[in-house]
């Protein structure tokens, strides 16, 4: 019965927990042990937690004799993508200008998560300073895709999504600047949930671009996602009972989400899209020609401001970074600040038009990303296959960024493919709702 549990989802887990059919100390030990004999562990956690682990769970497991669960995922078992600090333990974001840094306290999402029962068991590997779409990481470690060990499994959240797709966790925590939690849950066939900016704290965690830096759950469910969300900020979880899709408003995005799409994930998102129709769904498709304007503000936008936070670190030891992520920061060390606030102001404004042109629908939908999982010896050897998968990887995700918006992807039945949704801003509950919904319908 042990094993059945890696695969169950975190929710599951925790309504075993409350029925007493499940030992949170037995649940964490499955993990551990689990965590160790598999052949990729080493390209998945940076480092595992275990005496951690056993202490929460230990105290998960004494709660719930006693009844007094903080939650449904009291003593479920998680992972952590490296840059959320974690009291003494070495938290580096993938990256050797970090070499060895070790925080004295947890992040505030991780101290939430642990005031709500959740055992942490490890810190997943991720893209060097989550500068990256793709997840290869050849100074640390590059996580594979479930789906083809050959290629990436997306970033910057790679760990994450992986120990979650091969269940070695049941659930993760990443973040997600301009799809970092999306990518890799599309590639691996997971649930990623994209916050709005500034809902969850990002207190005592590493940081890109303060302004676009968010922090998201990686699942097998939404009402997985549902519920780490709550713990993460501390709240309610969204109530999901009696989601439907009949009569949900959603637009296709027409405008560069489907430039240069592959065959597979265009089969996903149309495989999606006539499920969601079937099931009720009022599907139109519209232009919205600002998104391409707001696309091509991305690279002053995002590379100015990772290298001006970066700027003193890499410049004292450029060599100990991929070449390719070094010239991703150093591509914004000469932007000038008149054009760099330019391109903000431009930005909100574009941002008020989006509002305004989606306004009457219940999310804005579109393919996750146009690309498959790349190969990664490729992407080692052919600097110009880096650079066009790169941004095509993060190109539609870029867009929820931009937009200021939640994001939620979620897989279509074709592998390493997705569908994601994009609400309005601080809606997560209403996204989660329609999520559940479209969960459904897609079977």
């Amino acid at each position: 019965m042990s094993e059945a549990w890696l695969t169950m989802t975190a929710s599951d887990l925790g309504r075993g927990i409350d029925a007493g059919e499940i030992d949170p100390s037995a649940l964490a030990e499955v993990y551990l042990e689990a965590a160790k004999a598999h052949d990729l562990s080493h390209r998945i956690y940076a480092r595992m937690t275990e005496s951690r682990a056993r202490a929460e769970a230990k105290a998960a497991s004494e709660r719930a004799k006693l009844g007094l669960r903080r939650g449904l995922l009291d003593g479920v078992p998680i992972s952590w993508k490296d840059l959320f600090d974690s009291a003494g333990v070495v938290t580096e974001a993938g990256s050797k200008l970090l070499d060895g840094r070790t925080p004295e306290a947890d992040g505030e999402v991780l101290a939430n998560t642990t005031a709500q029962g959740l055992v942490c068991l490890g810190k997943t590997h991720m893209s060097e300073l989550a500068f990256s779409g793709l997840g290869l990481n050849p100074i640390t470690e590059t996580s594979p895709c479930v789906n083809d060990l050959e290629a990436v499994s997306g970033g910057s959240s790679s760990g994450s999504a992986t120990s979650v797709a091969f269940n070695l966790a049941a659930a993760s925590v990443g973040s997600d600047t301009g799809g970092s939690v999306r990518i890799p849950s599309a590639w691996n066939d997971l649930v990623g949930l994209k916050t709005t900016i500034g809902r969850v704290s990002v207190k005592g965690s590493v940081p890109l671009c303060a302004r676009f830096d968010t922090v998201g759950p990686l699942c097998r469910s939404v009402e997985d996602a549902a519920q780490m969300l709550a713990a993460i900020e501390g709240g309610t979880p969204a109530d999901l009972k009696g989601a439907g899709m009949a009569g949900a408003r959603l637009l296709v995005l027409e405008t560069a989400a489907f430039d240069d799409i592959r065959d597979e994930p265009k089969a996903g998102f149309d495989t999606a899209r006539n499920r969601l129709e079937q099931a009720g769904a009022q599907i139109m498709h519209a232009e919205i020609p600002e998104v391409a304007d707001a696309l091509a503000l991305s690279g002053i936008l995002f590379a100015t401001e990772a290298y001006a936070q970066w700027q003193a670190e890499i410049e004292a030891n450029p060599e100990a970074m991929f070449p390719e992520i070094l010239n991703r920061f150093r591509s914004g060390k000469d932007t000038l600040a008149r054009d760099f606030l330019g391109a903000w102001a431009k930005l909100e404004s574009l941002q008020q038009v989006w509002a305004e042109k989606t306004a009457g629908f219940d999310a804005v939908i579109l393919p996750t990303s146009p690309i498959l999982p790349p190969n990664l010896e490729r992407l080692m050897s052919d600097s110009d296959y880096y650079v066009t998968e790169n941004l095509l990887a993060l190109r539609n995700t870029r867009v929820g960024n931009l937009m200021g918006v939640p994001g939620l992807t979620l897989p279509t039945g074709v592998p390493s493919t997705g569908i994601m949704f994009l609400s309005a801003p601080n809606s997560e509950e209403r996204l989660l709702r329609l999520g559940a919904a479209a969960e459904a319908a897609l079977g």
